[in-house]
């Protein structure tokens, strides 16, 4: 017999990464979880995104910063494309994951009352730890290598969970 997290993780298929504009930490969390899945060949049994609060970037690239910190560690993010979440996102996502408790309120301000239990703290549902990854955006390139290894952690837990 199944246990709930044996029963949750099987029913885990897409997962939505979300930050304020979709060009520093949700495009790298996609790509570093993206990577993950790919060198345990298990990414085709995976749906994976991207999403911004605020639209201001749509359409954009990430973050060069980003772009070039996840290049440093053998991934390529270049392609990904900015993009606001939308209600059909509620839908489509079995885990909606963001960045910090600020995009968390948003997204369940937005969501309807069904997707509620499908939204989580990235580093609360993946580390335990209820905190922030903070928005690197105003920093130096120091900033984003900061994020990069607190999302890899992140992830790698997130895959050893849903593995």
């Amino acid at each position: 017999m199944m246990d709930s997290a044996e029963s949750e993780t099987k029913r885990i298929g897409s997962v939505l990464f979300v930050c304020l504009g979709n060009i520093c930490r949700s495009p790298l969390a996609e790509g570093i979880f993206r990577h993950q899945l790919h060198q345990v060949e298990r990414l085709e049994a995976f749906r994976l995104d991207s999403a911004g609060t605020g639209g201001w970037h749509a359409g954009d690239p990430p973050d060069p910063r980003s772009i070039a910190v996840a290049r440093s560690h053998g991934i390529d993010i270049s392609q990904q494309s900015a993009r606001q979440i939308v209600a059909a996102d509620f839908q489509q996502f079995d885990l909606i994951l963001a960045m910090d408790r600020s995009n968390e309120a948003t997204l369940k301000a937005r969501a309807p009352l069904a997707a509620q239990g499908r939204i989580r703290l990235f580093l609360d549902h993946t580390l335990g730890i209820r905190a922030d990854v903070p928005d690197p955006y105003h920093d130096a390139a120091d900033g984003f290598e900061a994020v990069y290894r607190m999302l890899d952690q992140g992830c790698s837990a997130l895959l050893r969970n849903l593995a």
